[in-house]
């Protein structure tokens, strides 16, 4: 039996005539197979990663398993059509705190078409994307039985400004409502679920030292999905913070060069996590912001 993902933050969603993912109860997810070139390039994408030998294994465990793709009923009732089956990376949790959180100064590719260039030039000027090298797509933060997840409209997350994702960054990890607009963020669950040797910074710091060598792939357009539980963390048990990258449909080959976009984003949203742990810390912001301006001189050869 197949039915529509309880967790899902960002991305189109299944409905009533509308095509979206699905999910099974053997903790497999089903993403539609794209009909243009983005299905082909992000199944190219997982065959040509999930054979690669040069990718570490403390690499591999950021990036959802691959099972391969499969004809399944679509959500949209237009019948049985190819989906890309994947690790289901909520299945194992119970009310999960997700972030979706799109990486890159930009969000197209150099090969792409003029419009879609021009679409994604706009919606990175009108985001935080060309700002913070980063924007956030979706969430949900779980508060409590009563309550449950406050999980905001997509019209609202299209509106963050820097200021706004900074807070909801803060609220992420914090004890109190995050619709309460008159309580400052606690952050009272930032040192377990961002820090520790295997909280999400660490993990963050991990990716981010990968991508400083690998030139193997240029990952434009994708995403770092966050989670935690907090039920876990209010039991006195691990809160099972972790991290996984996502979407990979507009995935190039790196061809020798550094993937300074992602990474430059990367370390901005690092800096962020950092400060909201620890405070600025001189040293890693220095080295985010080279990257980043590193990114920035990159793209101006190529920017619309």
């Amino acid at each position: 039996m197949l039915k529509v993902p309880d967790h899902q933050v960002a991305g189109h969603k299944a409905g009533k005539g509308k095509l979206g993912p699905l999910v099974d109860d053997s903790g497999c997810f089903y993403k539609p197979y794209q009909c243009d070139d983005r299905g082909s390039k992000e199944v190219a994408f997982y065959t040509s990663f999930s054979s690669n030998t040069k990718i570490p294994a403390h690499i591999r465990r950021f990036f959802p398993v691959f099972y391969g793709t499969k004809l399944v009923e679509a959500s949209d009732g237009s019948g049985l059509s190819p989906h890309i089956v994947l690790q289901d990376l909520v299945s194992n949790r119970n009310n999960p705190s997700i972030m979706d959180i799109k990486i890159g100064a930009r969000t197209w590719y150099p090969q792409a078409s003029d419009d879609y260039i021009e679409r994604c030039f706009q919606k990175d000027r009108e985001t935080t994307t060309s700002l913070l090298g980063f924007r956030i797509s979706g969430l949900q933060i779980y508060e409590n039985k009563e309550s449950g997840f406050w999980k905001p409209v997509k019209k609202l997350v299209q509106a963050f400004n820097v200021e706004d994702v900074q807070l909801v960054l803060r609220k992420f990890v914090s004890s109190n409502s995050p619709t309460d607009s008159n309580s400052v963020p606690d952050c009272s669950f930032a040192p377990s679920v961002y820090g520790g040797s295997s909280g999400i910074l660490a993990q963050l710091l991990e990716l981010k030292e990968w991508f400083e060598d690998q030139t193997i792939y240029n990952l434009n357009s994708c995403s770092v999905l966050m989670v935690y539980e907090k039920e876990s963390l209010l039991k006195g048990t691990s809160p099972g913070a972790e991290i996984k990258l996502v979407d990979f449909a507009h995935v190039i080959e790196g061809t020798g060069i550094i993937d300074h976009n992602f990474l430059g984003g990367l370390c901005s949203l690092i800096k962020i996590i950092s400060e909201i742990l620890t405070g600025p810390d001189e040293h890693t912001n220095k080295a985010c912001l080279q990257d980043m301006e590193k990114n920035s001189v990159i793209d101006n050869g190529t920017n619309k």
